[in-house]
């Protein structure tokens, strides 16, 4: 181990944005991204049907599209392939196919549990691989911004 002087240049941005659907979570991650990037290549990770393509207009960027289904080792392939290819930002749009979609870690975790009849016990087993995709974004060295959906809350009131 050896310390050096510390320098800005060695950070990279992790962040979320979290939205209902046709919030502008895609766009924003664009704009955001077209800063960070600096001139140098932005990347989408398009778990959204190809969504992203209708900003194509707004700033220079590559799109790989993922389909089902959506297990974190597809994931975190994905972000191994844009650090090797030499993106400075990552944009994965979105997340929430990670936990909630087919093959995604609640998914996983309803099959397993329908045959240990445990839910609980089962998450000692899931935990760890989310887990493993959280990791892989915090230490990957290049920004990552990853978009999620949030749910529409609806409030009934007599009136």
């Amino acid at each position: 181990m050896a310390f050096k002087p510390a320098q800005r240049s060695e950070l990279y941005i992790k962040m979320a944005l979290s939205g209902i659907s046709g919030s502008g979570k895609t766009w924003s991650a664009l704009l955001i991204a077209q800063g960070l990037a600096d001139g140098g290549k932005i990347a989408v990770l398009d778990t959204e049907y190809a969504s992203s393509n209708l900003y194509d207009n707004l700033c220079k960027f590559d799109v790989d599209t993922m389909k089902e289904p959506y297990s974190v080792t597809k994931y975190i392939n994905a972000i191994k392939e844009a650090y090797k290819a030499g993106y400075k930002v990552l944009i994965i749009d979105s997340i929430t196919h990670e936990w909630s979609g087919v093959g995604g870690i609640l998914d996983q975790h309803q099959q397993l549990s329908s045959q240990t009849k445990n839910s609980f016990t089962t998450w000692a087993q899931m935990t760890p691989i989310h887990n493993k995709f959280i990791q892989t974004i915090l230490q990957t060295p290049m920004h990552i911004i990853c978009t999620m959906r949030a749910e529409t809350g609806y409030e009934v009131k007599e009136g």
